[in-house]
């Protein structure tokens, strides 16, 4: 679910990042170490953190607007570059995100329904990571998988020791 962590907030104005559709909305290699501080990639070499960070694309989001909403599809990965925004679950408490969260890495791995809506605030400027490019970044990198795996396996033994 939402984490946040990344070292610097990042600004559309400070890294470049041109207007959707006009050619400059593809993210590029630089962008690897927001995704090093993401923990499903913490296993990952900078190699392959720049091969995910180059399936980047911006996406904007106008404030009221929904990034993701409950029960749809995990269909990509999203990270916040700029702006806020709110984490409704169907259960629990509100999240907010400001730039350096992220949310939905579990569904590059599984692609199960969101379990949650996240509505932009304000004007929320996003690089989001589709599945169907993951997982053919995947099949022609088998050890991105395996950097994967060892990562959910470390998450899930720390959880074992939790209960």
């Amino acid at each position: 679910m939402p984490q946040s962590g990344v070292a610097a907030s990042v600004t559309a104005q400070a890294v470049g990042v041109g207007r959707p559709g006009d050619g400059s909305d593809r993210m590029g290699r630089e962008w690897a170490a927001l995704l090093g501080d993401v923990p499903l990639f913490a296993g990952l070499s900078k190699r392959q953190l720049r091969r995910i960070a180059g399936l980047g694309r911006t996406r904007r989001f106008e404030p009221g607007s929904l990034l993701i909403r409950a029960g749809d599809p995990g269909d990509a990965f999203y990270v916040v570059l700029d702006g806020e925004a709110r984490v409704r679950p169907r259960s629990g408490r509100t999240l907010k995100l400001s730039a350096g969260a992220f949310f939905g890495e579990m569904a590059l791995v599984d692609g199960a329904p969101r379990s949650a809506d996240v509505e932009a605030i304000g004007e929320v400027l996003t690089m989001r990571i589709g599945r169907g490019s993951f997982t053919k970044l995947l099949k022609s990198d088998p050890q991105i998988s395996s950097g994967l795996m060892a990562s959910l396996a470390a998450r899930i033994r720390s959880l074992e020791k939790t209960l």
